[in-house]
């Protein structure tokens, strides 16, 4: 098993050669068991849940670094959590390295809708978050592209977590204002359904390699820029697109006015997830998530799309399943605190999810309310997939620990 560093004692980046083991348990059954009338009657909000018999849990940013669990996480005292991930079945473990440039939920999400192969390290969602946000992809290359900032530190440059910039609709409309004609002057399409996420195409960009911003974000950017996949080299194009931009927003209006109030800069652009378009299928009737390339799938493979409720017990509120089909609801809740190493914050959100949703899903299998309950855990580089059914729930022999999964 890989063991991640703390981030001053990592080694030298190598990006060209990325490292990923995956275990695979055996294939689990997924019962349907019919529900009785008088349970319908007893629990009439659960009527969704039921007919979809399996729910599954994506939940980003769970499994922090052995050592950052060492020195901040000094109790992980969540029941239900605990129960679930000490008898259910762990179905894969997928270990990465500490230099990929994707996140293991997104090559989690592309990889079971068919996006990618199985051993692939990229997450070419772009095009599906196009879809998720109103536009058409066609058959076209496309890359998303966000407005961030980027801090000076002492010797090198940090990206920040763009989704801490809290960019204003009107801000983000007046900086692609002046964008678009420096962008399309160089031969590049551009699609902006959403204010703060655009997409790009074009042939000159479209042999490049990003990383996801979240990959990058509280850390030297050097390694993270766009490459070029065959040779590893920078591109001169997209150097000069961005140094176009970087230059136009310089004294921008937008940015005066940030700076007033004492907010960062909108100063640079963040390129990553590019890929083309491709037939995908939904292993869920169902995708409950605020992340677009989530929903951008499910909407590209015909499945129902939408965002989580604020808790289990108002799931059944979205629209019913089919009697053989499965829920996925995308958990985010530990991201921000995750990126910003905010370890008190951390723990309170877990302790969020542990009463919104483990606790009260956890109670639902065990009375049979749904047939099975599946859980992937992810963190910086490595995810782990675990289900249970009621039965295995009486399992008291199985004793695994979160801490085992952690990185």
């Amino acid at each position: 098993m890989l063991v991640s560093l703390p981030r001053a004692q990592r080694p030298p980046v190598d990006h060209f050669t990325h490292a990923r083991r995956t275990l695979h348990a055996p294939a689990f059954p997924h019962p349907a068991r019919p529900v009785a009338a008088t349970t319908r009657a007893v629990w009439p909000t659960m009527r969704s849940i039921m007919r979809a018999q399996r729910l599954h849990f994506l939940v980003p940013f769970a499994l922090p670094s052995t050592a950052d669990a060492a020195s901040s996480l000094h109790t992980l005292d969540r029941p239900a959590l605990a129960k679930l991930v000490a008898r259910a079945r762990l179905v894969e473990h997928t270990l990465g390295e500490d230099f990929q440039r994707t996140l293991p939920h997104e090559r989690w999400l592309a990889r079971r809708f068919g996006a990618i192969a199985d051993d692939a390290d990229d997450a070419p969602l772009a095009p599906y978050m196009l879809v998720a946000d109103g536009g058409a992809p066609g058959d076209d290359t496309w890359a998303c592209v966000e407005p961030v900032h980027v801090r000076i530190a002492t010797d090198h440059l940090v990206l920040i977590d763009p989704a801490s910039l809290e960019i204003t609709g009107e801000e983000a409309a007046a900086l692609l204002d002046t964008a678009r004609p420096l962008i399309e002057e160089l031969g590049v399409k551009v699609q902006a359904p959403h204010a703060s996420r655009w997409y790009l195409s074009s042939p000159q960009l479209a042999g490049l390699a990003g990383a996801a911003p979240l990959r990058a974000s509280g850390r030297n950017i050097e390694i993270w820029l766009p490459h070029e996949t065959r040779t590893g080299e920078r591109s001169r194009a997209w150097m000069k697109l961005q140094n176009e931009v970087q230059m136009a927003w310089f004294r921008h209006p937008v940015n005066e006015a940030r700076d007033a109030r004492g907010e960062p800069a909108v100063n640079s652009i963040w390129f990553h997830a590019q890929g083309a378009m491709k037939p995908v299928t939904s292993p869920f009737a169902r995708v409950l998530s605020r992340s677009p390339g989530a929903r951008g799938l499910a909407l590209a493979a015909g499945a129902a799309a939408g965002g989580p409720p604020a808790a289990f017990d108002a799931l059944a509120a979205g629209a019913a399943s089919p009697p053989d089909g499965a829920t996925l609801v995308e958990l985010d809740a530990l991201t921000t605190p995750f990126i910003e190493q905010d370890w008190a914050r951390w723990h309170d959100a877990l302790a969020a999810l542990e009463r919104d949703w483990f606790a009260p899903a956890l109670a639902a299998l065990a009375q049979g309310r749904i047939g099975e309950l599946a859980l992937t855990l992810c963190g910086d580089t490595s995810a782990a997939t675990l289900a249970a059914t009621r039965g295995d729930l009486r399992k008291f022999w199985r004793r695994r620990a979160l801490a085992s999964l952690f990185e």
